[in-house]
């Protein structure tokens, strides 16, 4: 049996070619989806790191009702998949809303943005969540009564006592969940969100360079991702805690 050999025309200086809009170069054009990769990533932490830490308080706390609360919420948000949540929030929302609020849904302004900014924030949130919870439990139970018994009252104790310590272990786990949330923003191009991966996809449909268009986006993600880790590890090492970091990181990574 004789292979036949692939006749591909590499073109490595396509990317300085001009774009089918014509205003630029598919380098810039792969640079303007690495931005609004960042954006939506970057926006979509916030949300994360917060809600998710407040339901992982939640879930630690002594008040029954608000655990059972915060782990319905994770179970909802960690259970469905991350394209059918943004499909739900997209496509479905705006025609379950009342009418006004469903129409001014369609028509605003990278609609497709936003929605990957909530639906990321909200499907991560939930794993941050996880993070939090099993931070705050790994910690010794004397730590929370020690609190108590000077005085704080309960809040004041998960804010200047436990919640220190529990970030400075699950900081690992977090760097994780941030370079998911990174990755995953690719899934925003099935709502029209023009970030990295579909802009090297629309490169390669216009050009027919599929290898250079994602080559190029590949190394875009690799070189994100190493910045990434290098700054999460510094700041690791600048808020480690002797005998906490290392021991019990694991713990909050398998939850």
């Amino acid at each position: 049996m004789r292979w036949g050999r692939m006749n591909y025309n590499w073109n490595w200086g396509i990317f300085f070619d001009v774009s089918p809009d014509g205003a630029n170069s598919y380098l810039f054009t792969l640079v303007l989806g690495t931005w609004w990769t960042l954006v939506t990533a970057l926006c979509a932490w916030v949300i994360a790191l917060t809600l998710g830490s407040i339901i992982g308080i939640i879930r630690t706390t002594p008040h029954p009702w608000l655990a059972r609360i915060g782990n319905v919420y994770v179970e909802i948000f960690r259970n469905i998949p991350l394209l059918v949540q943004l499909f739900l929030w997209y496509f479905v929302l705006p025609e379950i809303v009342p009418r006004d609020i469903g129409t001014w849904l369609k028509q605003l302004p990278n609609a497709s943005f936003y929605t990957a900014v909530f639906g990321l924030g909200f499907y991560t949130s939930a794993r941050v969540a996880e993070q939090v919870r099993a931070g705050i439990t790994s910690l010794p139970g004397g730590q929370r009564n020690a609190g108590l018994a000077m005085g704080l009252t309960l809040p004041q104790t998960y804010r200047y006592v436990l919640l220190p310590m529990a970030y400075r272990i699950i900081l690992p786990p977090l760097t994780s969940e941030f370079l998911n949330i990174i990755k995953n923003s690719a899934v925003a191009l099935t709502i029209g969100l023009l970030e990295l991966t579909a802009r090297a996809r629309a490169m390669q449909e216009f050009s027919f360079q599929v290898f250079e268009a994602f080559t190029a986006a590949t190394i875009i993600y690799i070189v994100i991702n190493i910045f990434v880790v290098t700054m999460m590890r510094w700041l690791e090492s600048r808020v480690a805690v002797p005998g906490y970091i290392g021991s019990k990181t694991a713990v909050a990574a398998t939850h």
